[in-house]
């Protein structure tokens, strides 16, 4: 029997790679980062119930790893799709990891001894990682990465290594693999909102993404989940969110809605005031879209917080006497003011990722306006694509939640399944 090739370690991918296993159907799940988990795991809490995420995410890592008919392969991407349905030929670039993955137990003693300190892609930059790291805690697989564009070879992670699994040298390779069918769940990117210049995002340290403030407010994260100003390293007094940044905006032709940020601030504010109720919390807000199961009774959990929802836009963010200013209008009452704030949040939109775009265009499937996915009938087969055997799931098709994720995954499962059953040997 042919195999299915799941393309995307985020959570959607995770499942989707689980629903096909437990019909014992081989898998293999690729993922371009040294582990699986994708944006999910950057998160602390979610939406509406404000459970952990790693607690829902970590044991759907772990029963991937653990399930036999699941080949994880991280750090590799894939470079081509041929064939047709019943037999695609998957050509996958494995990038160098220098580790020894047999040999790597992960107890990161060459982490604690290695002097290099650089920029944390996990952290979203809040924090900083070692030249030779684990991006989190609950990695899987649980091995260490060697960063050779950082590494200064000083050979302390050699010499402390009794297992000597850190290699000094390591090389790329390719592998092409069968496959009956292919479920693509790359994922998304967030807006770069340094082309929102009016709001000083790394102009001014205080002015943070969303995804920033995610891994602030997260206990495993750099400030152990303490809201701090990176200016200053103090508590603010007043933190804003500031909605729509670079969603449902022509001008930069992002006219879409990204489904979540709504949501997520809420979530977020709560959280501030959980952590620290002497902070007053404001999002400004364009319309509240609280449109899923439970949603709209979790916005008016977040009011009788004392949490303020303003509806307004920002024209810019202002640098003031230790703090930032928001001119604004009310357009519910009309009225000019200015917002005065320590920290502001700016609730970052999703993107179509490049890569999958790039995927996509040497399939011959087509693309949205918006650079998302094009599925065969958005109602009738959400999951489909004009090429018969190839799924996709999850954000690639359009912004959504982890639970709408989740959702096409278990539907791109059941119809690469079926693929296999029916084409395979």
């Amino acid at each position: 029997m042919r195999r299915v090739v799941v393309i995307g370690g985020g959570v959607a991918g995770i499942q989707a790679a689980l629903d096909v296993a437990n019909h014992h159907i081989p898998v293999t799940l690729i993922e371009r980062e040294p582990s699986i988990g994708g944006h999910m795991a950057q998160l602390d809490k979610t939406f509406p119930t404000n459970d952990c995420s790693m607690c829902i995410l970590s044991p759907k890592m772990v029963d991937v790893q653990r399930h036999p008919l699941i080949t994880i392969r991280t750090l590799a991407e894939v470079t081509s799709i041929e064939g047709e349905v019943g037999d695609f030929r998957v050509t996958v670039r494995q990038h160098p990891r220098y580790v020894e993955t047999n040999l790597c137990t992960g107890c990161e003693d060459c982490v604690d001894i290695c002097p290099v300190e650089v920029y944390n892609r996990f952290d979203a930059g809040v924090g900083v990682r070692k030249a030779i790291y684990k991006p989190h805690p609950q990695v899987v697989p649980n091995v260490v990465v060697r960063d050779s564009e950082h590494c200064i070879e000083c050979g302390l992670c050699y010499d402390i290594c009794g297992r000597e699994a850190v290699l000094r040298e390591d090389t790329e390779k390719t592998e092409v693999i069968e496959a009956a069918s292919v479920i693509i769940a790359t994922g998304y990117q967030l807006f770069d909102a340094r082309r929102k210049e009016m709001f000083g995002y790394l102009r001014y340290p205080d002015v943070i993404t969303s995804l920033e403030f995610e891994r602030l407010i997260n206990s495993s994260g750099p400030t152990g989940g303490e809201v701090r100003r990176l200016s200053d390293g103090a508590v603010p007094r007043s933190v804003v969110f500031v909605q729509c940044v670079g969603s449902r905006d022509m001008q930069i032709g992002k006219s879409y809605c990204s489904s979540v940020c709504c949501m997520y601030a809420l979530k977020n504010a709560m959280l501030i005031r959980e952590h620290h109720p002497e902070i007053e919390v404001t999002i400004l807000y364009n319309d509240i879209r609280a449109y899923g199961k439970g949603y709209e009774e979790y916005c008016v959990r977040a009011e009788a917080a004392g949490i303020r929802l303003l509806r307004a836009f920002p024209g810019e963010v202002i640098a003031g006497d230790n703090d930032l200013i928001l001119p604004l209008e009310d357009t519910e009452t009309g009225e000019f003011i200015s917002l005065h704030a320590d920290m502001v949040v700016l609730s970052a939109g999703m993107e179509a990722e490049p890569d999958t775009q790039a995927i996509m265009e040497q399939l011959g499937i087509p693309l949205d306006q918006n650079g998302f996915v094009n599925t065969t009938d958005q109602k009738l087969d959400p999951v489909g694509t004009i090429r018969p055997g190839i799924y996709v799931a999850g954000t690639v098709t359009a912004p959504r939640d982890i639970p709408d994720s989740v959702m096409t995954a278990g539907a791109a499962a059941m119809r690469a399944t079926r693929d296999t059953l029916t084409t395979g040997e």
